[in-house]
């Protein structure tokens, strides 16, 4: 498998999520933040838009990181100004592929795809900037016609072609066919843009991957319109452990960079997110906490310091004899057996009474009426 280049777009389809709005410190912070994990790309935003949003954008172009930045863009030469004027020197233009998109966008006309395209790469291109083309509602676009429009970028001189699921409505082996014959057709790089409606973002991205697909969009915490995006720290995780493919991104950071977004979106995580979730490696039920305290690796795929996490050992209505000990020992209470039983009776009861895991105080309140403390 060929290397593979990340190009994360929170700051652009992660921002379009309904009630999402980054300030412009927000913006510049989480962009030093990416690059200096080794992030290799970031879609910055949409610099025709204006206001503050050009004024991020120029903020980060001046900060001089590591990471390559990008502007979206309609196919439209005003666009293409608009990155040029906050000093950015790659763009992406995305134009509607699928006949849904063309008759909505461009009333139906198809040669408006090719001549908008033609206008605006060659608008680019001679101002020495760095091209990128989407085709937007590619899953659902007719293939040669798709076919059509990458060659037609790629003879025009565009250095990417995406290929954009715009409403998540593939799975992963159709991804991959279509990717596949897509990746045959030119010789440009393809890349990835997958969301997350029937919640195969991720699946899909890897499909693109294995499909020959180099370059992938993701956003942190799956942030993004509708059902979100890709999961930057999911895709990097299925890659360096499925995959065996290491990046160069520094995973310690994901649960860092994964609190960053949460506190500025607003939005909290459903605990059982992938990677970044509050339970992703917390264990309650018996078997599963015996396990990890002989051996972490029987119920964990990877350690959790791999992304900047800790294990939560959790007591509650699951838990088992084993757990329930070790938490006691380390606070230097011994239960015979019997007494042990009792307790874990007790604890399972409160945990279904509370709807919820016990806290130490309280397992040490009803561990104190078998062990009272002095």
């Amino acid at each position: 498998m060929q290397s593979i280049q990340i190009n994360d777009t929170t700051l652009r389809d992660g921002e379009q999520a309904a009630g999402v709005a980054f300030t412009v410190a927000e913006k510049v912070a989480f962009a030093q933040l990416m690059s200096a994990i080794g992030v290799q790309e970031l879609e910055v935003g949409i610099p025709a838009m204006g206001g503050a949003e050009a004024e991020a954008i120029r903020s980060i172009t001046h900060l001089g990181l590591k990471t390559q930045l990008t502007s979206w863009n309609r196919a439209v030469k005003a666009d293409i100004d608009a990155s040029l004027a906050c000093g950015l020197q790659r763009v992406h233009i995305s134009v509607p592929v699928s006949d849904l998109q063309i008759a909505v966008k461009f009333q139906g006309d198809k040669q408006q795809v090719f001549d908008r395209l033609q206008q605006t790469i060659n608008y680019a291109r001679d101002r020495a900037l760095f091209v990128s083309v989407g085709g937007e509602d590619a899953s659902r676009a007719d293939p040669n016609f798709l076919y059509d429009v990458a060659l037609t970028a790629q003879n025009l001189g565009a250095s990417r072609f995406r290929f954009c699921d715009t409403v998540g409505i593939l799975d992963p082996l159709t991804t991959h066919s279509k990717v596949q014959q897509l990746v045959k057709q030119l010789t440009i790089p393809v890349e990835m843009h997958t969301h997350n409606d029937l919640g195969c973002a991720t699946a899909n991205a890897l499909a693109g991957i294995q499909a020959g697909a180099t370059s992938v969009n993701t956003t942190v915490n799956g942030l993004g319109e509708r059902a979100g995006n890709a999961a930057l720290e999911e895709v990097v995780m299925a890659l360096k452990r499925i995959y065996g493919i290491k990046i160069g991104i520094d995973t310690c950071k994901f649960q860092a960079l994964s609190e960053f977004v949460i506190k500025a979106t607003g939005w909290d995580l459903p605990p059982w997110k992938a990677i970044v979730g509050k339970n992703a490696f917390a264990h309650e039920a018996g078997i599963h906490g015996h396990g990890v305290l002989e051996d972490p690796a029987t119920y964990e795929p990877f350690t959790p310091e791999e992304v900047g996490r800790d294990r939560d050992l959790v007591i509650g209505k699951h838990s088992g004899k084993h757990l329930v000990m070790n938490f006691l020992q380390q606070q230097g209470i011994t239960l015979s057996s019997e007494e042990a039983r009792s307790l874990l009776e007790k604890i399972r009861n409160l945990s279904v009474q509370l709807k919820r895991n016990l806290t130490s105080d309280e397992l040490l309140t009803l561990a104190a009426q078998f062990h009272p403390v002095s």
